[in-house]
């Protein structure tokens, strides 16, 4: 129900209420996690009749400490990202970013060329050149007349 406070000596303004009524909800649900947080790391994979390129977002972890791992049509990534040091005595208000060991696999439509596969870090992101070997290669071929 709708009550008008009396002798303000404002005009009433109902928006007003239901904005702090919006923020009052919007605190309330803050640190709630209704939606479960995406895989890390963030990756994105191109592929083509060569082979494929991914491209993983690991800012924070040191690259010389990832594992990466080929066979067959599968691409392992394992790491970890170490926790921020913090004081005793903070208070953490917001938490986003995903700390800990981590793995993801990567599971493509062909064989990776394992010795071929390079991989290489700049600015926080890996980026995995994935080549497929020519024998699994699809192969043109030409229709002669008989």
């Amino acid at each position: 129900m709708l009550q008008i406070p009396e002798n303000t000596g404002r005009w009433y303004n109902p928006l007003r209420q239901m904005r702090s009524a919006q923020t009052d909800m919007s605190r309330m649900f803050d640190n709630l996690r209704l939606a479960a947080p995406p895989e890390f790391p963030l990756m994105n994979i191109w592929a083509g009749t060569d082979g494929a390129v991914v491209m993983a977002e690991i800012p924070g972890v040191v690259p010389e400490e990832l594992d990466i791992a080929v066979h067959q049509n599968t691409v392992t990534l394992r790491g970890n990202r170490p926790a921020e040091n913090l004081a005793e005595d903070a208070v953490v208000h917001r938490r986003e970013r995903v700390t800990g060991a981590f793995a993801r696999n990567i599971i493509l439509q062909f064989r990776v060329d394992g010795d071929k596969a390079r991989a290489t870090f700049r600015n926080g992101v890996l980026r995995l050149d994935l080549p497929r070997p020519e024998s699994d290669k699809p192969h043109k071929i030409t229709v002669s007349r008989s």
